[in-house]
């Protein structure tokens, strides 16, 4: 039963990160309202910001808040939005989503930027000590 749940879980996750994608290209289309744009992109940075309003942590309000108000918030969007402007942005999302992830692409952009971290804190680190020697 619980092995069931996860994965009902996930799939549910996966569609509403392709639906919250298409909701962002569809807000980049010159045919969507301005009104639909700007709740579009509201709802689009929302449901894929990893900061939510309302932490994963607290038991159960955590993941209701990510259970209902990003589903609301991609439903009342998605009426705003032409459908045929839609059904062109769910096809691109889905495409994206079919797309090979290269994981070592993502391991030279962290270390990059662990790179220029680590070159910040130095450059900053210089002076500091300078200061205090004796």
């Amino acid at each position: 039963m619980a092995g069931r749940l996860k994965d009902w879980a996930r799939a549910v996750g996966r569609d509403i990160r392709r639906e919250a994608h298409a909701v962002y290209l569809a807000t980049r289309d010159p045919r969507t309202p301005w009104h639909a744009r700007a709740l579009g992109l509201c709802v689009a940075a929302y449901a894929l910001s990893p900061i939510d309003l309302v932490p994963d942590f607290i038991p159960v309000l955590g993941h209701l808040d990510d259970a209902v108000v990003v589903p609301l918030g991609i439903l009342a969007v998605v009426r705003l939005i032409p459908p045929e402007v839609m059904a062109e942005s769910r096809a691109a999302a889905a495409a994206a989503a079919e797309r090979p992830v290269s994981r070592a692409a993502a391991c030279v952009i962290a270390l990059v930027w662990a790179a220029s971290l680590a070159l910040a804190g130095w450059i900053v680190y210089r002076p500091v000590a300078a200061y205090f020697q004796p």
